[in-house]
């Protein structure tokens, strides 16, 4: 006779349960102390208001292009499809949309906090990954570009998350490319990371290895057209004029010297004191677009794909036309990296560069003062792009790691 025994229950970690209680009020007293000081401040959240704009004009059948939002009349630049997923911003009122905003994005703080973690530490390294991104989201809330986000209710976080979430996957998911295609479609400047899954997988291809990258690369160019075409379905006449026209209007954006242009153009506009730094700019793009792209490829195929996402990343930001500051939430997966890959000095560096906020101590605002900036000044200005060419250069020559930080080979 036989007496079957029951499964032994397991009662949860004491260290991971009280690390897990420790995180919780330390990030959210974090993100409570800075709503109040966001709401301290006045924040207008100023894009969100544009984006509202743009899905009632899209719900009125009005001009999206034509038209022109808030007190300081601001146009829509994003192309048509992401009007169409604004349209469900009419629906709560204003203080109503600014609180889910705020709400939203904090979350996706902690989301992306995650999935740039999932990303950097292999799985023995880092037990409890949505315990650190707790206390990492508490700290990345009052960096700039994160302040930024918040303060003009921007869509920085849902676009990087989208991508994050492809690059976590295993290879061979069914929709891993997918994030990255919407996210493109939505904005444009995410669509290098799709160049970059092509690239490694033509070369893995060349090699006679597996294709995930470009089933990844597929996937993307895939969403990317379904969304793209699914928007000229529905807003054909303003399809037209995005690809045709309004997407080569830079100057619809806004000035290229301003300091919260933290991309190349922005740096040349500055330096050679002029609103538009044409060949020069065009021509030294071009040059980083091949370096950034080459060291991420490289990066990526000796298995550390979090170095391949910093360095894409960076190069993204650092040759689109114009990069706001707050563009620059990729600095939380490029600290980590620095952390996990260089040491914590390195991440402490990156981490003061992106919570000084000194890109604001220069003269800037009205009468276009970044056109007559000192030398100091224009460094200062200068921080993000600096930052981000100090870690292209880093990762171009970094021997390979005893342990990967992507996790397939």
């Amino acid at each position: 006779m036989t007496v079957a025994t029951l499964p032994r229950t397991t009662s949860p970690n004491p260290s991971a349960r009280r690390s897990l209680l420790l995180a919780v009020p330390v990030c959210l007293l974090s993100f409570a102390a800075f709503w109040a000081a966001q709401r301290a401040a006045g924040v207008s959240m100023i894009d969100l208001m544009v984006y509202r704009a743009e899905g009632r004009a899209v719900l009125d059948g009005r001009d999206l292009y034509a038209m022109r939002a808030t007190s300081v009349q601001l146009p829509a630049t994003y192309p048509p499809f992401a009007a169409l997923l604004f349209t469900p911003l009419t629906l709560p009122d204003v203080p109503g949309l600014r609180t889910l905003a705020t709400a939203g994005n904090l979350l996706l703080l902690v989301v992306f906090a995650q999935l740039s973690l999932r990303l950097t530490f292999p799985p023995d390294r880092l037990p409890r990954p949505w315990v650190t991104a707790l206390w990492v989201a508490a700290a990345a809330v009052w960096c700039e570009p994160v302040w930024t986000t918040l303060r003009y209710g921007q869509i920085n976080l849902l676009l990087a998350v989208a991508v994050m979430w492809d690059l976590t996957r295993r290879d061979g998911h069914r929709w891993a490319g997918a994030g990255t295609g919407l996210a493109a479609a939505v904005k444009l400047t995410p669509a290098l990371f799709a160049v970059l899954f092509l690239i490694v997988g033509l070369v893995r291809a060349g090699e006679g290895g597996r294709r995930p990258w470009l089933r990844r690369a597929a996937t993307a160019a895939l969403a990317f057209c379904a969304a793209t075409l699914a928007a000229a379905a529905v807003l054909p006449r303003d399809s037209l004029r995005f690809w045709s026209v309004t997407l080569f209007e830079t100057h619809r954006v806004g000035s290229a010297e301003n300091t919260a242009n933290q991309s190349l153009r922005g740096v040349l506009a500055r330096l050679l004191h002029t609103g538009e730094p044409g060949l020069w700019w065009t021509a030294t793009a071009a040059a980083v677009a091949a370096l950034g792209l080459a060291a991420a490829v490289a990066a990526a195929l000796r298995g550390e794909r979090a170095a391949a996402v910093a360095a894409c990343a960076a190069t993204a930001l650092l040759v689109s036309p114009v990069s706001w500051s707050h563009h620059w939430v990729w600095c939380v997966p490029i600290a980590l990296y620095l952390g996990a890959r260089a040491g914590v000095r390195w991440a402490l560096a990156a981490a003061l560069v992106f919570c000084s906020y000194a890109l604001w101590w220069v003269p800037h605002g009205t009468g276009r003062p970044e056109l007559s900036q000192g030398a100091a000044e224009m460094a200062l200005s200068a921080l993000y792009p600096l930052t981000a060419a100090a870690l292209i250069g880093y990762v171009a020559v970094s021997p390979v790691r005893p342990w990967r930080t992507s996790r397939t080979a």
